[in-house]
């Protein structure tokens, strides 16, 4: 069965009016199709298609090829793959690096990253990198983006206690009018903050609550990431399933089977007043 797509649209109330002539005109099925079957992409990475959707969430995201998006740690730069030359010609992709001040983790993760982009000119020469303190995020100047998304990263800030101060930073970056485009483990309604912090999976409530504490308004739902065979019940909670397999070899066909987490992808709005 193909993923399905639910939407609560009030993006005619809250975005000011836009030209839809050709230079507004989202990313074509062809330019979409040419960057998934690119050759640079990693193949470890092509084969995550199938769990992550990428064609269809940037799709429900709204990107366009001349925005200025930002990227909030791209961790392996999977995202980064194929937004860094959908963007290349027109817009600016800009990839947020924790601050290697952060820890040694993210140190690594930072220099990774810029490596793979120094590495490929032809495809990432245009990208940007901002680094950021979570404590304090400073992501760019005052209404300079157009979008910003984060990819299963939510549930990490939540376990570090720095989630409402970058959910602020990501509506001070963002234009009136920009989108915040957002991909997380879900977790089964009713959880606990403290089962969240355990297992990794959020309630689609509370990051809703998270973004609209930060001025946000929600404006769709979808159900492309969605994952009904995962119970959401595992020893490690959702870092169990692939890609991570936190158990190593211990009943690693049976979660492969699940494949990866039930995600929820939510796309909110900037007010433009």
């Amino acid at each position: 069965m193909k993923p399905t797509l639910l939407a609560l649209s009030l993006t005619a109330l809250l975005l000011p009016a836009v030209s839809h002539g050709a230079e507004n005109a989202p990313v074509t099925s062809q330019h979409y199709a040419q960057v998934l079957a690119g050759s640079w992409r990693a193949p470890a990475n092509s084969a995550r298609d199938v769990y992550r959707h990428p064609q269809q969430t940037l799709q429900f995201f709204g990107l366009r090829p001349q925005q200025t998006l930002i990227e909030i740690t791209p961790g392996g730069g999977w995202y980064s793959e194929i937004l860094a030359p959908l963007l290349k010609q027109k817009g600016h992709y800009i990839a947020a690096l924790q601050a290697p001040a952060s820890g040694e983790y993210f140190k690594k993760a930072a220099d990774s990253l810029r490596q793979k982009f120094a590495a490929d000119p032809e495809h990432y020469a245009q990208a940007r990198f901002v680094e950021f303190d979570p404590k304090a995020p400073v992501l760019g100047q005052p209404g300079s983006a157009d979008a910003v998304l984060t990819f299963r990263n939510v549930h990490n800030w939540v376990m570090a206690d720095t989630a409402p101060s970058m959910f602020q930073a990501f509506f001070k970056v963002l234009k009136p009018g920009g989108v915040l485009g957002v991909v997380d483990h879900r977790a089964k309604d009713g959880a606990s903050l403290e089962d969240i912090k355990h297992s990794g999976y959020l309630t689609t409530a509370y990051v809703v609550q998270l973004a609209t504490d930060a001025g946000f308004v929600l404006d769709g739902q979808s159900e492309i990431n969605a994952n009904p065979k995962d119970t959401k019940d595992y020893p490690e909670g959702v870092w169990t399933l692939p890609p991570s397999f936190k158990l190593g070899e211990q009943d690693k066909a049976r979660y492969l089977a699940i494949g990866e987490s039930d995600r929820m992808t939510l796309r909110f709005i900037k007010p433009a007043k």
